[in-house]
């Protein structure tokens, strides 16, 4: 077994106004997200629950947790292949179902990167780059992220094809 790691986090709510939670309405969703030596991270809950639509929400950091694992894995995984990659981008779309007794799940979580590279060709005798050998590597790099390893629905990849426009 490998090596453990802890992340603390704490969030503190700073919306309890005067009378606190003596109502559903009564009450600010607002909150932060503290971490050690990092700037606070202004959070609240979903417009759609009563929350602060200039906020960061749980359903948002959850997908863009996804997204950056994702990169981060891939980029890894390209400079240790050879593949010199020098931009890249992703517009994931998360998707939850919120049934009429108010508790919800994610269905899925759709990760679309878009990557630009500092060549394709095969010019120094390695394999040239294409949209193949991306796919391999987006898919090991799914298979390695840790936070797409820990959620109970899919994530599903949809990469942009080598010299596809900007993105949408």
């Amino acid at each position: 077994m490998g090596g453990l790691h802890s992340y603390t986090v704490s969030v503190d709510w700073t919306g309890a106004r005067e009378g606190g939670t003596i109502g559903y309405r009564a009450y600010s969703r607002e909150h932060e997200v503290l971490i050690t030596g990092k700037p606070p991270l202004p959070g609240s809950a979903d417009p759609a629950f009563r929350g602060d639509p200039e906020r960061y929400t749980p359903e948002e950091l959850l997908v863009a947790a996804l997204a950056q694992c994702h990169m981060l894995w891939f980029l890894h995984l390209a400079s240790t292949s050879g593949v010199v990659v020098t931009s890249y981008s992703d517009r994931a779309l998360g998707t939850m179902r919120v049934e009429t007794g108010g508790a919800g799940q994610f269905v899925e979580v759709v990760l679309h990167p878009r990557v630009e590279l500092a060549r394709r060709d095969a010019s120094d005798g390695a394999e040239p780059v294409d949209d193949a050998a991306l796919a391999v590597l987006h898919e090991r790099a799914h298979d390695h992220c840790f936070i797409a390893r820990s959620v109970n629905f899919p994530v599903l990849l949809d990469p942009a094809p080598l010299g596809a426009g900007a993105p949408a």
